[in-house]
C-alpha cells in the first residue's frame, strides 16, 4: 500500500471522527505544478478549496524552503491559529512526510473550524486554545494569487509608504522582501509585481540583484 493511500484513509478517519468542521488537506511537494499542490481534502468546505488547489501560506513556506537549502528543515506544527477570508477561525496542524531517502514528500495539515466553539470556549478550553497563544491567525488563502497579492501587501507595509511615495531604496527594500519570501517561485509574479511597483521587469531583476 502506498504512503499516499495510507495518508488518505488516515484523513478520512480523522474527518469522520470530528465532523464536517474539520478539514484534513494533503499536499504533494514533488508534483509537476506546486501552485495546485492539493491531492487530497476532506471537508474542503471550512476553506473552500479543493482538490488541485494552491497551498497556503504554511505550505508555500515550505515549497520556498526546498527552493532555499540554507534555511533549517521545516518541523511539524500543532495548534496554532489561522483564518479564512469569510472570517473562520481555524486550529491547524500540520505534519511532514517525507519518502524513505529523507525528502519531503506530502503536508499532512488539519484545519478544525472553532468558530461556533469560542462562543463556549469556558467549557471547552482545552480544545480551542492554541498551543501559543502569542500568535496571531495567518490568512489561508485559495490560490497563489490571493497569495501573492498578500506577499505585495506585506511589502509595502514593511516599507511604511505607498508606491506613489517610494523612491528607489525603498522598492529594492520591497522586492528583496518578495523574493526573501518566494514570491517568484509562482508563475508570472514578476509581470505582477513590475507593474505594481511601476518599474520593468529589466529593473526588477536589477534590484532583486542588488546588494548579491
Amino acid at each position: 500500500m502506498g504512503r499516499l493511500t495510507v495518508l488518505k484513509q488516515i484523513a478520512h478517519d480523522i474527518a469522520c471522527q470530528f465532523g464536517p468542521d474539520c478539514e484534513v488537506v494533503i499536499h504533494d511537494l514533488k508534483t509537476k505544478d506546486p501552485e495546485n499542490s492539493i491531492v487530497y481534502i476532506e471537508n474542503g468546505h471550512v476553506t473552500n478549496r479543493g482538490i488541485g488547489d494552491g497551498p497556503s501560506n504554511a505550505v508555500f513556506d515550505v515549497i520556498r524552503h526546498n527552493n532555499n537549502k540554507t534555511q533549517d528543515e521545516p518541523r511539524d506544527h500543532a495548534g496554532y491559529l489561522m483564518k479564512t477570508s469569510d472570517g473562520k477561525i481555524l486550529k491547524c496542524s500540520t505534519s511532514y512526510i517525507r519518502d524513505d531517502d529523507g525528502s519531503l514528500h506530502y503536508v499532512f495539515g488539519i484545519n478544525y473550524d472553532i468558530s461556533r466553539l469560542t462562543m463556549i470556549e469556558s467549557a471547552v478550553h482545552d480544545l480551542v486554545t492554541p498551543v501559543n497563544t502569542e500568535e496571531k491567525p495567518k490568512e489561508i488563502t485559495h490560490n497563489v494569487n490571493d497569495l501573492l497579492d498578500h506577499l505585495i501587501e506585506e511589502s509595502v507595509a514593511l516599507v511604511g509608504k505607498p508606491v506613489a511615495l517610494m523612491n528607489k531604496e525603498d522598492k529594492v527594500t520591497a522586492i528583496q522582501f518578495l523574493n526573501d519570501s518566494g514570491a517568484f517561485l509562482i508563475t508570472k509574479s514578476g509581470d505582477k509585481v513590475a507593474n505594481y511597483f511601476g518599474i520593468s521587469k529589466y529593473t526588477l531583476y536589477s534590484y532583486i540583484d542588488v546588494n548579491k
